[in-house]
């Protein structure tokens, strides 16, 4: 649920800020006041496309925050866990910025987060239908999604395993593909892997070898100085007269020879000790790093030779070792199948026909599922429509078979008829803008309390009507808001009367600049702005009366 929205410098507004609560709120206003950059706000911080246009003229940047309560949003706090984006206190904080230089940056929880995990978050959180987008009921190919989600957990569970079975024989298809494809071109292919293969095993590369490699070739090329330098130390440690494990074994027999006068002389003494002990072992490991010092010149030579070598591996066939093992070892898969290309062939084929014949036993599950549900899904959405005074309307699911998919094998399209008599057609081709409007509300209230996303918006989806069907689709908004967050945008003072919680969208000029105002009204500004709905920008004691009279 929406809890606050703050825009700044978005187009025509300077700054606004709103307070949203659960139910019904509406924002109404004059047409160009701003109304839908409050829509185009919410948009932008779910991870909408985000265009330098929109930022205020004379502005650096444009700056959208929300906060959002998932407290009853189970499925959003775990996706915000697997993204590493904390949650305080059931509040998820979101801001977009836009700069007018044309880079955009998205921060969920105060981190940076990538715009399309932002997007995937925004789905789970809004559902948003604008002044267009109830258009996507004129897409058959989005049909199904609406029946799916009305049948709910059954058609989800069955639609995953759909999906899991499908990848599974496409996996199986695109194999059998590359094995025929490399069928045709095998002879070379063979040829080629085989001289892969037989220079990468002659070189017989080991991981990490080039970094062990130039460790020992700096030795070699730096003996003489390695040497000066070691033998230097050693002498200066244990060789020369007064050398240093000499002077601190005196220093320590001395102390140890007056220990007996005074006891706390042994916390002193055992640091001193413990030094000889560890300079001895020092100057031991010294000696022995200087014998093993070996300026051979043929050995230079032959790790020069064996670095060049995995030089030219790295360069055909990976950037480090590692890489040339895996090409290795893929090289090897690929030649041992096209060795043995026709009982391989075999087996993918199998394995074609039993990944098809799983897919399409769990399609048939979820026809199943779709067909027994489909007969009451048209049914409340009939229903639904003759709440929304259309009394003769008849609306069903029609669901013929297709090559399944992801999605299933199922063409679902919705089809209806708005007159008696009349045959029954696809949605798409013969309802006009007011009929698919309340289709869509229809099928919304008949989801309600159904799909997991807790906030629903409307952007003046009562375009169109007026009278009856603006007062039935207003009771049927405050329904919905009885199991939604539901804000609309809305011009019919029927909806406006509905709602909860009401904000005025009005446009001014400060400074010789148009800047537009977010107003929470209280009653008798409500009662001012219905009447002005009813009636227009002069009030009379009629339409105020009407409008108290709405409201009551």
């Amino acid at each position: 649920m929406i809890v606050e929205l703050t825009v700044e410098n978005l187009a025509i507004i300077d700054r606004a800020q709103v307070g949203l609560g659960p139910g019904f709120t509406v924002l109404t206003g004059e047409t160009g006041a701003g109304k839908s950059l409050m829509i185009d706000a919410i948009e932008l911080a779910l991870g909408e496309r985000a265009a330098t246009e929109l930022v205020r003229a004379g502005s650096p940047k444009a700056t959208v925050n929300v906060v959002i309560d998932v407290s009853d949003a189970p499925a959003v706090r775990a996706q915000c866990d697997d993204l590493g984006i904390p949650v305080e206190d059931n509040l998820l904080y979101i801001q977009r910025e836009v700069l007018a230089e044309g880079r955009s940056t998205c921060r969920v929880g105060g981190r940076m987060t990538p715009v399309a995990g932002l997007r995937a978050l925004g789905r789970a959180l809004v559902d948003l239908h604008g002044q267009h987008d109830h258009q996507a009921l004129l897409d058959p190919e989005g049909h199904v999604a609406y029946l799916d989600a009305w049948i709910g957990e059954p058609a989800v569970r069955l639609r995953q395993n759909v999906a899991e079975k499908y990848g599974v024989a496409e996996g199986a298809r695109r194999a059998l593909a590359d094995l025929r494809k490399g069928l045709r071109d095998r002879e070379q292919r063979v040829d080629l892997l085989k001289f892969q293969v037989n220079e990468i095993e002659t070189a017989n590369p080991q991981a990490g070898e080039t970094e062990t490699l130039e460790a020992q070739l700096s030795r070699l090329k730096n003996t003489e100085r390695l040497a000066e330098a070691s033998l230097g130390a050693l002498n200066a440690l244990t060789e020369q007269e007064g050398c240093a494990v000499d002077l601190l074994g005196d220093a320590v027999k001395s102390l140890e020879g007056i220990l007996r006068y005074d006891a706390s002389l042994e916390e002193v003494i055992k640091p001193l000790q413990e030094a000889l002990y560890a300079l001895e072992e020092g100057a031991h490991s010294l000696r022995g790093y200087t014998e093993e010092l070996d300026a051979d010149p043929a050995t230079l030579d032959e790790v020069q030779h064996r670095l060049d070598v995995l030089k030219r591996l790295r360069r055909k066939y990976g950037e480090n070792e590692e890489a040339v093992l895996e090409h290795l070892a893929a090289a090897q898969e690929e030649l041992g199948q096209l060795e043995d290309a026709e009982a391989s062939e075999d087996k993918l084929l199998q394995r074609v026909e039993k990944a098809d014949r799983a897919l399409e036993k769990a399609a048939a599950e979820l026809t199943a599922i779709r067909k027994e549900k489909a007969k009451e899904f048209g049914v409340l959405v009939e229903t639904q429509l003759r709440d929304l005074a259309m009394a003769k309307a008849q609306f069903a699911v029609d669901i013929k078979p297709r090559p399944a998919d992801a999605h299933g094998a199922d063409q679902v399209e919705f089809i209806f008829q708005a007159n008696a008599g009349e045959p029954m057609r696809p949605l798409a081709k013969i309802a006009s803008g007011g009929e698919i409007s309340r289709v869509m509300l229809a099928m919304k209230t008949a989801l309600a309390g159904r799909a997991g996303v807790p906030t629903l918006i409307f952007d003046e989806v009562d375009a169109g009507l007026g009278g009856r069907a603006a007062a039935t689709m207003a009771r049927k908004l405050e329904e919905l808001a009885g199991h939604y967050q539901l804000v609309v945008i809305s011009h019919l003072p029927q909806i406006a009367a509905r709602a909860a919680t009401h904000y005025r969208i009005e446009k001014g000029e400060v400074d010789g600049r148009v800047v537009t105002r977010v107003v929470r009204l209280n009653n008798e500004q409500r009662v001012e702005e219905i009447a002005r709905m009813l009636a227009g920008e002069k009030l009379t004691e009629a339409s105020l009366a009407n409008a108290r009279e709405m409201l009551a």
